[in-house]
């Protein structure tokens, strides 16, 4: 049954994000979402209270395609190219299907909220991954020791959304990807042992 539930609200989540890239935000209606998605306006009130509550929702966008990529990525690549093809393949998804305004927005929800910050939930895919990544490269000695891996998780993270932030404020006048695929060897250099 939660399987089930969780999929309806998925749908839902994925409907919306796709209509509030196509129109925006303030020109997708709740029964345009509630058509997208194959459900009633009143599935859509039992997952959420209003419109505004679909902003935090990104997140959980971010997370399924965490999980895609859990499942699809070689085991036998290293944490840090774990870490580098996480980052290129969210700012890709970013840049196609999540436009300057709306990511702006979902900063701008999280910074005024009362009630939970999604971003920041350790409970979601991306940071249960992000972890493992960096379990896994302090077992294998890549990570400096007086780093723990909350300090390596934490890092990563306040990386991208300082990227994401930028992008934002510079109104998406540039490729994010390209840019992070340039930035993020060096941000990780300072993560990782230095080779002598």
């Amino acid at each position: 049954m939660k399987k089930n539930s969780n999929q309806t609200k998925s749908r839902i989540v994925s409907a919306a994000w796709k209509l509030f890239y196509q129109y925006g935000y303030d020109n997708t209606t709740i029964d345009d979402i509630a058509e997208l998605s194959q459900t009633s306006k009143g599935t859509f009130y039992h997952y959420f209270s209003s419109k505004d509550d679909l902003l935090s929702s990104l997140s959980f966008l971010f997370d399924k395609k965490y999980e895609e990529l859990e499942d699809s990525m070689p085991p036998s690549l290293s944490p840090m190219d774990k870490l580098l093809m996480m980052n290129q393949e969210l700012f890709l998804m970013i840049e196609n299907t999540v436009s300057v305004s709306m990511l702006s927005q979902l900063f701008a929800s999280q910074l005024t909220t009362k009630y939970e910050r999604y971003l920041l939930d350790p409970d979601r895919t991306y940071f249960k991954l992000l972890r493992q990544i960096a379990v896994d490269g302090k077992e294998q000695g890549l990570f400096r020791d007086d780093l723990s891996v909350n300090d390596i998780t934490k890092a990563y993270a306040v990386y991208e959304r300082a990227i994401m932030y930028d992008w934002c404020i510079s109104n998406g006048n540039y490729s994010i990807c390209q840019y992070s695929s340039k930035m993020l060897p060096l941000f990780l250099s300072g993560l990782t042992k230095q080779q002598r």
